[in-house]
């Protein structure tokens, strides 16, 4: 990542320095390993480095939150998994974490303070626009003024954890012009990877979850389709290749919207 003058600074760093940053960036396991949600992780940090934002992450000392072992059936292994992670965190006595993946924010806000792991937890677009609101964050259109753009809600970030407002506000904020599936926020409808689903052969049937969601948002003729997760981000981009329309349709994170708006 050093080529392209990203500053990443590792939780052991920086309490070598005496330091604590403001927030620990939780990258996850698409975020470190997947190629194309690495380019999630790179606008991000681009954004949070722009901002002025004190972060680090746990790198190599990160390991899977557990979520998928959890979903799939296998509570003894989840907790292995999480009881290593908070050790690790409250060794560092971390108090707030974001991320840009609503399963490991659902996993740390939720599941782990009853193994002993209280965190103030937030998804990368609430701190987006925690940003923006104070002023250390600004958004102008550029590329996207005018440009339709469509959001898909992930489940573990709208209708496990009710937020539907943050992605939408910084998508208004870049001048797009905003539209919504027919099933959207409460309603709104899988991708199609949830439950550990993301690693296995989907199910016999007629036709496949992600297809069925990415015809939902082919509805609303977007230029765009805004994902703010990395399971999302695949499932809708294997759906427009698909339904061949990935010449002239974008799957794009809220976090890449924003970098590529400011030519991070």
């Amino acid at each position: 990542m050093s080529q392209e003058n990203l500053t990443v600074p590792t939780m052991a760093e920086m309490l070598a320095q005496g330091k604590q940053p403001e927030v620990l960036f939780w990258v996850g396991c698409s975020g470190s390993f997947d190629d194309r949600a690495k380019k999630i992780t790179k606008a991000f940090v681009k954004i949070l480095n722009q901002a002025n934002v004190s972060f680090a992450v746990l790198g190599t000392e990160e390991s899977c939150t557990g979520d998928p072992a959890k979903r799939a059936g296998n509570e003894f292994l989840f907790q292995m998994q999480a009881m290593m992670n908070i050790e690790v965190l409250n060794g560092y006595e971390v108090k707030k974490i974001v991320t840009a993946c609503p399963h490991c924010f659902n996993t740390i806000k939720n599941e782990y303070p009853g193994l002993g792991g209280k965190y103030e937890v937030v998804h990368h677009t609430e701190f987006l626009k925690s940003l923006l609101d104070d002023g250390r964050l600004t958004i102008e259109g550029g590329q996207f003024k005018g440009k339709k753009i469509t959001f898909h809600d992930p489940c573990y970030l709208g209708r496990a954890n009710y937020v539907y407002e943050a992605p939408r506000d910084l998508i208004e904020k870049l001048d797009a012009e905003l539209v919504e599936m027919k099933r959207s926020r409460r309603n709104g409808l899988c991708c199609g990877a949830g439950g550990a689903q993301m690693f296995k052969e989907p199910e016999a049937g007629n036709k496949d979850v992600n297809v069925e969601r990415t015809e939902d948002a082919l509805e609303t003729q977007p230029e765009i389709i805004a994902a703010g997760c990395p399971f999302c981000n695949t499932m809708l981009t294997d759906g427009v290749k698909a339904k061949n329309r990935e010449a002239d349709v974008k799957v794009m994170d809220v976090a890449e919207l924003i970098a590529n708006a400011k030519d991070l």
